[in-house]
């Protein structure tokens, strides 16, 4: 654990997420922009053993800053980033969508949520299986002054296949064919290849663009 009193708050960058490639991917992309150059980015799950906030929030957007503002609030710190991510299917309306990691009711449970998946597809033609992962991203700045946001966006595209195939990843990744890798699963891709094409990928990269 990382004691909270030993940093820097206007030099330090809290990450919501307790994932250490979350935090290698978002430093990597964030941390070569001018502005947030020689920042010292930290997980949320270094800095000690927070409750997840509730994302009770109406889209991606309003949950990524849930979970920023929560970071910055349980850590005092100035500065935090945050992401939500999901699956939005066409056929399904953009369902599951912000429901995505607990849309057969258990949260992280992906085998039940592709069985779900695969049952709600059952029956729609390959042409009409078009589907996007989304992510958005928001860095929340605090000072005397209040409160600054800023966001960025990504998808990438692809359709829902008719079974699993890859060992890779999480979540739908062995359900999604992606459309710019014809023929290749996102669990098919080496965690290289996915962080170089995936949405988040996308949406940090919009995001510094506005740093």
């Amino acid at each position: 654990m990382i004691d909270i009193s030993t940093l820097d708050p206007a030099a330090t960058i809290v990450v919501a997420t307790g994932n250490a490639h979350k935090l290698t991917e978002i430093e990597a992309i964030l941390g070569a922009t001018p502005a947030l150059g020689g920042m010292r980015f930290v997980a949320l799950g270094e800095l000690g053993d927070f409750p997840d906030p509730v994302e009770d929030g109406s889209d991606f957007f309003e949950n990524a800053l849930i979970k920023a503002r929560a970071a910055l609030d349980e850590t005092g710190l100035a500065i935090a980033v945050a992401d939500d991510s999901g699956l939005c299917v066409d056929a399904l309306g953009g369902a599951p969508g912000i429901m995505s990691a607990r849309w057969a009711g258990e949260h992280g449970n992906d085998d039940a949520n592709n069985d779900k998946m695969l049952a709600e597809m059952e029956g729609v033609p390959d042409d009409q299986r078009t589907a996007r992962f989304h992510s958005t991203v928001v860095l929340v700045t605090r000072d005397d002054a209040g409160e600054e946001v800023l966001r960025g966006d990504g998808d990438v595209e692809g359709t829902i296949a008719h079974d699993r195939r890859g060992t890779n990843g999480f979540g739908y990744d062995p359900l999604f064919e992606l459309a710019e890798l014809p023929g290749r699963r996102m669990a098919e891709l080496e965690p290289e290849e996915k962080n170089a094409i995936s949405h988040r990928f996308h949406a940090l990269q919009d995001l510094s663009t506005k740093l």
